[in-house]
């Protein structure tokens, strides 16, 4: 069970209303590399994984969510004030005449979220290092949404779930290591 504390990992701020950002974001939001497809890949994988990296999974599938809450936050103050021609000018038009200035589970592109973005294998290995990718995509795209944003205060956000994504990967391959010696000592399989 979670214990939910009503504030956000780290805190988000935006200089001015942006669309064109924001539409970028929703990448994060549900796109095949952003938040919601990590937190559902690795609270899924938990149940075909080894007990030593199952609380791993289960923390940083956890801390996804959190990610997914500051990203919808993002999207939210860079929209809530925008006007239909913002929204248009954004390339957001169809998305305002859908769901207003509600958030929907789609990629920049404007493709809508999918399960096939959540890979599990059932092969411990392959599946930690299917997240291993995953967490060097996500921390991919924060760095090129950094570059496409002139925010400093939005950007500090950023930066810190691009250092997140990192930590992700990093605890990912020490998982790796430990699932490859207990396959080479023949302790599962």
């Amino acid at each position: 069970m979670w214990y939910y504390e009503k504030k956000l990992q780290y805190p988000v701020k935006v200089r001015e209303c942006n669309p064109r950002l924001a539409k970028y974001l929703i990448e994060q939001y549900g796109g095949a590399d952003g938040e919601l497809s990590a937190a559902l890949r690795y609270l899924n994988q938990r149940y075909t994984i080894p007990n030593k990296v199952v609380g791993l999974l289960n923390d940083i599938g956890t801390e996804e969510f959190a990610h997914l809450e500051m990203i919808a936050t993002m999207v939210y103050k860079l929209t809530k004030d925008a006007t239909p021609e913002q929204m248009k000018a954004a390339g957001l038009a169809a998305d305002y005449a859908n769901h207003d200035n509600a958030l929907f589970y789609h990629n920049a592109a404007g493709s809508p979220w999918t399960a096939t973005y959540i890979q599990a294998k059932g092969d411990p290995i392959a599946d930690i290092y299917e997240d291993i990718a995953a967490e060097e995509k996500a921390r991919a795209t924060y760095q090129w949404i950094i570059n496409l944003s002139d925010d400093p205060e939005l950007n500090d956000s950023l930066k810190f779930l691009r250092e997140r994504e990192i930590v992700h990967s990093q605890r990912f391959r020490e998982a790796a290591q430990i699932l490859m010696d207990e396959r080479d000592t023949k302790q599962y399989f």
